[in-house]
């Protein structure tokens, strides 16, 4: 199937590592030009060297969580390419902590991070692609924002109100025919789960990889977490013509974890 996503340009925020390069990697295949942005100049760097030599990739090291950082990454989007067909806003992190213990200070946070910088970013992208004729705005949000998990409910929150924001703005911008939708993954074999399993069975007789695999025994009844290209496929495909009647939803690709019942 062609996508017809020759020669868009799209941006992926949080696009050095995880969904965020499995996604970008995806719309390279098909023909994409990429800006990647995340905060660690030199992962972007590395992530930038794994395409192949004839995929435009243009890499801006940039805090999304400050104000100003959204205007820069347009600007620069804007100087190399001329404007974005594509936005992908994926930048985010889990979060661990209370209601009652955590400080107005971590709420901001987190609330820059996962809503602010998409809110931003839309605000300088959005009206080049109205220029451009259209294009295509996917938030990566997440199945807690609405099954959430106990221990971060700060994450659990913000990721609600970006989905609230998707839905908002898919209402406000379908006229000047720029698709935005959302989508909650579920369990995703990601380095930053690698990582915490790693740390949490440390000095015991589990493994990392049967700490993880317990986890997906108990929340997704497909028994496994998903790949970021699996995860990627389904953004690549939102992204594209192909699904032109996907407008303002809310996407689940979450091994059947989500509970229709809560």
């Amino acid at each position: 199937m062609d996508l017809q996503l020759t020669g868009k340009v799209a941006v992926v925020t949080g696009g050095s590592a995880g969904i965020g390069l499995a996604v970008a990697q995806g719309l390279a295949a098909e023909g994409a030009h990429l800006a990647l942005c995340a905060r660690d100049e030199t992962r972007l760097r590395a992530a930038a060297a794994q395409f192949p030599d004839d995929v435009r990739v243009l890499t801006v090291a940039a805090d999304l969580a400050v104000p100003a950082e959204a205007e820069r990454v347009a600007a620069a989007v804007t100087a190399e390419y001329g404007g974005a067909d594509i936005l992908i806003n994926n930048a985010g992190t889990g979060s661990d902590e209370t209601i009652l213990d955590a400080p107005d200070e971590r709420w901001q946070a987190y609330w820059e991070l996962h809503v602010m910088a998409a809110v931003r970013l839309a605000r300088s992208l959005a009206p080049g692609m109205k220029a451009r004729g259209g294009g295509v705005i996917l938030h990566n949000a997440s199945i807690c924002a609405t099954q959430p998990l106990g221990y971060e409910p700060i994450y659990n929150v913000t990721k609600a109100a970006l989905v609230m924001f998707s839905k908002c703005l898919a209402n406000e911008l379908i006229g000047d025919n720029i698709r935005v939708n959302a989508v909650n993954p579920g369990l995703v074999m990601t380095g930053d789960w690698v990582k915490t399993a790693k740390q949490l069975t440390a000095g015991t007789d589990q493994s990392w990889q049967d700490y993880l695999q317990k986890i997906a025994d108990d929340n997704a009844p497909i028994g496994r977490f998903a790949t970021p290209e699996e995860i990627a496929d389904f953004f690549v495909f939102l992204c594209s013509p192909r699904a032109g009647y996907a407008v303002g939803s809310t996407y689940y690709v979450d091994g059947g974890w989500l509970n229709v019942t809560t």
